[in-house]
């Protein structure tokens, strides 16, 4: 069988399939094509997605939540299917910047916000813009292990990896292992068993596009800056109503950083997934969709949700 992007069979150079009642759009973002799936209908809901994830990240979370919301899922400039500029600028401003573009382009002004991972450092970002301009209404502030300043992982790897030799290295010689991706993963998961079938072949599909991974490393070139512009942007989006979710397990942002990153703001839930890794949203799908339609619209009955993966696990609340 002939091998794909990371040395792994079976893998398609083009977009899985999307889900139910979902259509594929593009728009232009400074002169990039920037694709975006939308579903649904009702008040509008961003989902944001990781480091080297893309649209695909929220497959579960899509049918669940268009009964309640317009859901716009993002593939940001750089990453997924959307055009991948040479000379694009990864840090975090112009990279929120371009997400404030793109709800100007689909004509959305008011709406909730939810990123995850490094797409919550853009959306902490996108609601500090937000808040010093009164072009948009952010109505709530959804963070699933975003990237903050209390959590040391990445500290000391991810400028490595930004300088030229660890660039040149990761490129090289780590990422074109073919054990890398899956081990890569495997590591993003509580329970590496739990992962469903077709997420390593979704993930690995856009390697195909040139600039896949030069991405990841230049905002891992940025990422001290990153986090020092995080730690004095966190104080001008406090009064967002917020919810912050996470996974007990998580090995990528430590969940020991979610009670600081808690205090920072006046109005905010946090919720742990017990047993779970870095991706609540597909390790963990339908307690995952509950208690974000609970914090999106607290007063109405849960409906039955879309079958995701299925864990056997309680939810941890703090306030």
């Amino acid at each position: 069988m002939a091998r794909g992007p990371f040395g792994i069979p079976g893998i398609s150079p083009v977009p899985p399939a999307l889900p139910v009642n979902t259509e594929e759009c593009f728009v232009e973002i400074d002169g990039a094509r920037m694709r975006y799936l939308r579903s649904g209908s009702g008040p509008a809901l961003v989902l944001v997605h990781g480091l080297l994830g893309y649209s695909f990240s929220w497959r579960y979370v899509i049918p669940a939540l268009s009964p309640h919301a317009t859901v716009y899922a993002v593939d940001l400039v750089g990453t997924g299917f959307s055009d991948r500029p040479a000379n694009l600028d990864c840090r975090l401003q112009p990279s929120a910047e371009r997400l404030l573009q793109f709800l100007r382009q689909v004509g959305v002004s008011s709406f909730d916000l939810l990123g995850t991972s490094h797409g919550g450092a853009v959306s902490i970002q996108a609601a500090a813009m937000i808040a010093r301009s009164s072009e948009f209404r952010l109505r709530r502030l959804i963070l699933v292990a975003p990237v903050n300043p209390w959590s040391p992982h990445g500290r000391w790897l991810a400028p490595a990896i930004g300088s030229r030799f660890g660039a040149w290295l990761f490129l090289n010689a780590l990422a074109a292992q073919p054990t890398t991706y899956p081990w890569a993963l495997r590591r993003l998961y509580g329970d590496p068993a739990r992962i469903p079938p077709g997420t390593l072949e979704g993930y690995a599909a856009p390697a195909a596009v040139p600039g896949f991974l030069q991405y990841g490393v230049k905002i891992a070139s940025h990422w001290t800056d990153l986090l020092r512009e995080l730690e004095s942007t966190l104080p001008q989006i406090t009064h967002y109503p917020t919810l912050l979710m996470w996974g007990e397990r998580d090995r990528a942002v430590y969940a020991s950083s979610a009670q600081a990153l808690r205090r920072q703001f006046r109005n905010c839930d946090l919720v742990v997934f017990p047993g779970i890794g870095h991706l609540p949203y597909e390790e963990a799908a339908a307690d995952f969709n509950r208690e974000l339609i609970r914090f999106l619209n607290t007063q109405a009955p849960l409906p039955d949700l879309p079958t995701g993966p299925i864990v056997p696990a309680s939810v941890i609340h703090s306030r």
